[in-house]
């Protein structure tokens, strides 16, 4: 297996995104086939898997906790705070609130710890910058978790790169988690290069677009608590229109030896030593497929190829809805 250097981690060159297990993408899988799918990436090299107190409110941290503790010295283990279910009607039923208080960052940190059967995370994201709180006042937080021995390291999720450098500035940040694919670019403005400069990894989520690069989907299929119903790139006509890139990438990836999910993962690799994919799945043959992109190598004239047929200007439609807008920081195109 490949490694590349997160934070003061060696790591996996494609971690494992655990979130498709329990959360946003329909009805979560059994345990036992959530187990079968951590412990073969495991099995075959992984050795970077990352959750969030969000994901399922708490069901991911709780599946990655009891499958993984007996292996807890193989892996890197990263989670998230700052976005989290909370019961606000007192009736049991939970809804997702941004939250970064720093009083809020430790309890959920204690209550992580707990579901992850661990005595300390390696990698805590602040999930998303509550933008009520400065970022120096969350990271401050953070930076006390890494004082207690609860957590070894810092990362920020969805942040420009100007928030980067004020929180790099409060305590040094090994990570940022922001979605990057052939179809989503945004990091590409800024944050890439200054998480270069601040020598900080870029770990990048839904680097196979939320399954569109995996190849045609019935949209109108998808369950209806998919989180991809409610991003205006899978609403019907904005779908057919981007539906239409597949066949040309497909016959890229044809021309490469590849599956579509291994070009666009090796695109990804290929791009800097800093880049780490976490791509996600709930089954074994997918997660197989997507670590085969290790095996990948195309030139600069194939690299162009890629970047010329889908980039910010081919895809149609922003990738979340006003309010999911609203909720990140990151740098977005004219």
């Amino acid at each position: 297996m490949q490694q590349r250097q997160l934070g003061p981690f060696q790591v996996s060159a494609i971690g494992l995104g655990c979130m498709n297990l329990s959360h946003a993408y329909g009805a979560p899988v059994s345990g036992e086939q959530g187990e079968r799918v951590l412990l073969s990436a495991l099995d075959a090299g992984v050795t970077l898997f990352d959750t969030a107190a969000l994901y399922g409110f708490g069901a991911n941290e709780t599946l990655v906790g009891r499958v993984m503790k007996p292996h807890r010295q193989k892996f890197t283990l990263a989670s998230k705070c700052g976005m989290q279910g909370v019961d606000l009607a007192d009736d049991g039923k939970l809804v997702r609130v941004i939250d970064g208080r720093p009083d809020t960052i430790r309890k959920t940190c204690e209550m992580s710890l707990r579901r992850l059967q661990t005595d300390v995370i390696d990698l805590y994201y602040l999930h998303r910058w509550d933008k009520r709180v400065p970022i120096e006042d969350s990271v401050g937080a953070l930076s006390d978790l890494v004082r207690k021995g609860h957590i070894r390291s810092v990362g920020l999720s969805e942040v420009s790169a100007a928030t980067l450098r004020k929180a790099h500035a409060v305590h040094p940040i090994a990570a940022v988690q922001t979605e990057y694919s052939l179809w989503t670019r945004n990091p590409e403005i800024a944050v890439l290069q200054a998480c270069k400069e601040l020598s900080v990894a870029f770990v990048a989520f839904s680097p196979v677009a939320r399954g569109f690069l995996c190849g045609p989907m019935d949209v109108n299929a998808l369950d209806a608590k998919d989180i991809r119903r409610m991003m205006p790139r899978f609403a019907p006509d904005n779908y057919a229109a981007n539906r239409k890139l597949l066949s040309a990438f497909n016959a890229l990836a044809a021309e490469a030896g590849c599956s579509p999910s291994q070009m666009a993962l090796a695109w990804l690799l290929g791009k800097d030593e800093h880049i780490i994919p976490i791509p996600g799945t709930t089954r074994v043959e997918h997660l197989t497929d997507d670590l085969g992109a290790l095996n990948v190598k195309f030139g600069t004239d194939m690299v162009a190829r890629l970047d010329a047929l889908i980039n910010e200007k081919t895809v149609v439609g922003e990738r979340y809805n006003p309010q999911g807008t609203s909720e990140v920081d990151t740098e977005n195109f004219a």
